[in-house]
């Protein structure tokens, strides 16, 4: 019998967000034993709801949404979408510069397919979000990481940028708000990229799914509304918002200098009819989504759930000897930095691998999001105060006598 074996493509495609350490964390359920999951930011197992009225809405649509709709998506959810990017201030949006899709996911993975040739390079930041990696790596595209800083709120370093670029770099890549970090970048950091990119002639990919959850009265600000002469992809939805990351349902908007990439959005084009369309009743909740009350308000404000579990998180990280970390300013994450030294780590995937076995406690360690030093881990603080509360408590004990 003929046997089959992974695509050589996929050799070099890294995706340890989901590797070995959740592997692992799966084969210890399947025996019985309870893993509290800090791993990934999927609202619903940690109580967090549907605002009714999309569900209620969705419910009186379903017979409507049994057919394809456009490739690109539902008039409606497409209007509602550019409404929003009208509200954000991206210049030079139609509501055919709007794509729907399965999550941001499905996007970033058709936008890069679209853009990279074999040898193209890409900035991605470091650390990432590593489906953008994963993606333009099995695009054939080169991906080269630049730096954020953690001294510096963890915002991009422009030199660091600036001194990665070539003459086969085609795009910059942001992620902000950003996970893992939970940076939120000011308008000046933007105004800085955007002018790099515009030496550059670059296109700017930026990824906004967090931008609704952001903290302390902040403001987010759209690189693309900084940026009209520039071509920029902006990628948004409701997962995160909304608490529907089952549903399923992302958005990207072409703003700026459409001009200058053509031939690329035919690409993108081709694509998206390749795949038919997105999830249709998905599609059919997003204008009751983005104009009807805004639940996650409540959620980002001081007394609000998330607020207080990222207060709550915050200290109890930067209590533990040996820990530091940033406070995030937006998103559901935490980045924080463990002494090295202190517990003579040198594997950041086996000590998140270690804590897993001993404590049933599931991390990311920051190599998973191609952070290439072995001092840090990310932290998702969706659960509610008391759990976050034992999981501290068992990671301080851990680390009173970890040493590898």
């Amino acid at each position: 019998m003929r046997e089959f074996t992974k695509s050589r493509k996929l050799d070099n495609v890294l995706y340890d967000v989901r590797g070995p350490v959740v592997d692992e964390a799966a084969r210890m359920e399947a025996a019985g034993t309870h893993v509290l999951k800090l791993n990934i930011g999927n609202p619903a197992p940690f109580g967090f709801r549907t605002p009714d009225e999309v569900i209620y809405d969705m419910s009186r649509q379903l017979t409507e949404c049994e057919g394809y709709s456009n490739a690109k998506g539902l008039y409606s959810a497409r209007k509602a979408i550019m409404q929003y990017s009208q509200i954000k201030n991206l210049p030079n949006v139609t509501i055919e510069d709007v794509y729907t899709g399965n999550g941001v996911s499905e996007l970033i993975n058709l936008s890069m397919s679209a853009l990279l040739d074999n040898g193209d390079e890409i900035l991605i930041p470091s650390p990432d979000y590593p489906l953008w990696t994963a993606c333009a790596t099995l695009a054939g595209g080169h991906p080269v990481h630049y730096l954020c800083d953690e001294q510096a709120e963890w915002y991009p370093d422009m030199d660091d940028i600036r001194k990665k670029i070539t003459d086969r770099t085609k795009a910059i890549v942001i992620i902000n708000p950003n996970n893992p970090t939970g940076a939120l970048y000011p308008r000046e950091v933007l105004q800085e990229i955007v002018e790099i990119a515009r030496q550059n002639q670059l296109i700017i990919f930026s990824d906004e799914i967090y931008d609704r959850l952001v903290f302390d009265d902040a403001e987010h600000v759209s690189i693309a509304s900084l940026a009209p002469d520039l071509f920029c992809v902006t990628f948004s939805g409701l997962s995160k918002s909304h608490m529907i990351a089952g549903y399923r349902i992302g958005w990207m908007i072409l703003s700026g200098n459409k001009r200058i990439a053509r031939d690329y959005i035919e690409g993108l084009n081709m694509l998206s009819n390749m795949r038919l369309c997105s999830n249709v009743p998905a599609q059919s909740i997003v204008q009751t989504a983005l104009w009807g009350h805004q639940s996650v308000e409540n959620y980002v404000k001081p007394g609000g759930r998330v607020y207080n579990q990222r207060e709550f998180i915050y200290d109890r990280l930067n209590a533990i000897d040996g820990i530091t970390c940033v406070k995030p300013k937006a998103a559901f994450y935490a980045f924080p930095r463990i002494d090295t030294k202190k517990f003579g780590i040198v594997d950041d995937e086996r000590f998140a691998l270690d804590l897993l076995r001993e404590q049933k406690i599931l991390l990311i360690h920051g190599g998973g999001f191609n952070w290439h030093e072995p001092d840090h881990f990310r932290v998702v603080y969706l659960p509610r105060r008391a759990v976050l509360g034992e999981a501290m408590d068992k990671l301080a004990s851990f680390l009173e006598h970890y040493h590898q």
